[in-house]
């Protein structure tokens, strides 16, 4: 048994005990601490109650998981709702597909993530199949000092011709290798942005600013991996896949929120 399973069989445990107590099974006592021969007497009525009904421990277990997910959709929602400037907003040429959707992805990806080398076929069917979807992209480097460099030339040019950050940001995620700022420089290159005009731009506190603000609400919302998605009030954690992706879109739709 795990130290956490044994953590959460424990305070089943406890929670069965009160179980057992709450069915007169255990006499009460009134004020003072229990002497040694009744604690021993009711911990032999707490041990074969829990023996001959260990379903209540199956119980106590599943609601308390069932709590634990509440409180953490709870605050999730809570933080989307504190953070939602910086979540949905985004600068000229970081939203892809109709700028004025109904509905709006936030997807935060790193340019040396796998996964969301494989996500980005889902972005594109997605915009290609619903039209009324607005798709915003963040950039964490989260996987090292190559995955920053990336982002930095990224991000500088995105400055600079917003207007094909969507096309750049195709390129250079679909790139094999490693994506650092040689591969970055290069892809910018074959849009007419060159390094000499980009260097400048790359050096600003402005690009370090974006970096850490998009860091620091990832963190906030509990994003520990890439790629990770923000739809209305809930993050989808993962390469969720286009279902997934178009059912939390459905949903929102429906309900407003990307769970009904």
């Amino acid at each position: 048994m795990t130290r956490k399973s044994f953590a959460t069989t424990a305070l089943a445990a406890s929670l069965a005990f009160g179980s057992v107590l709450g069915t007169g099974a255990v006499p009460a006592r009134a004020e003072g601490k229990f002497d040694a021969e009744q604690t021993r007497d009711i911990e032999a009525i707490v041990r074969n109650y829990l023996v001959t009904h260990p379903e209540v421990l199956v119980e106590a277990i599943n609601a308390l998981e069932a709590k634990r997910t509440a409180d953490a959709a709870a605050s999730q929602k809570k933080t989307i709702a504190e953070n939602s400037d910086a979540i949905f907003a985004s600068p000229e040429g970081t939203a892809l597909g109709n700028p004025t959707g109904d509905v709006t992805v936030v997807e935060y990806f790193d340019y040396n993530c796998g996964y969301c080398k494989h996500a980005l076929d889902d972005m594109d069917k997605l915009l290609k199949s619903d039209a009324n979807v607005r798709f915003v992209l963040k950039e964490i480097p989260v996987l090292g000092p190559q995955s920053i460099e990336a982002s930095r030339v990224s991000l500088a040019f995105r400055k600079l011709k917003p207007e094909s950050y969507g096309e750049f940001h195709r390129k250079l995620l679909s790139s094999r290798g490693v994506a650092d700022e040689k591969k970055a420089l290069a892809v910018a290159a074959e849009f007419g942005v060159d390094e000499a005009a980009l260097r400048p731009v790359m050096a600003s506190p402005e690009i370090a600013a974006d970096i850490a603000s998009d860091n620091e609400t990832a963190t906030a919302l509990g994003v520990n991996g890439t790629p990770s998605y923000v739809i209305k009030d809930e993050v989808l954690p993962g390469a969720v896949g286009l279902d997934n992706l178009e059912t939390a879109i459905a949903n929102v739709r429906s309900c407003g929120s990307a769970s009904c």
